[in-house]
């Protein structure tokens, strides 16, 4: 796998499906993201897939992170790859619970 340096606000797309993500939070240093098993890449550097119907395995405004959230992609096109890190299935974000306004 090709590994990429992220930067908080890039964008990045699959090379096998219509996902798209933008990096909220990464740590410094080379990490392998990939979509679908193939590696992601810039999205100014990859042509537009039409999305497929069917199942989506990614979801339009998810928040995606690895184990350690130490990674974090919001999802900006769905598609019907899986997002890894590392190797390793990356999970939907859960939501922080709001304070109760007794």
């Amino acid at each position: 796998m090709t590994a990429l340096s992220l930067r908080p606000g890039e964008q990045l797309a699959s090379t096998v499906c219509s996902t798209r993500v933008v990096v909220v939070k990464a740590p410094p240093g080379p990490l392998d993201i990939a979509c679908g098993g193939a590696p992601m890449a810039p999205a100014a550097t990859v042509a537009p897939v039409k999305p497929a119907g069917g199942d989506q395995a990614t979801l339009l405004g998810k928040r995606y992170v690895d184990a350690e959230e130490t990674v974090e992609l919001l999802c900006t096109s769905a598609g019907a790859g899986e997002l890894t890190c590392g190797g390793v299935a990356m999970t939907v974000k859960a939501a922080k619970a709001l304070p109760a306004s007794d």
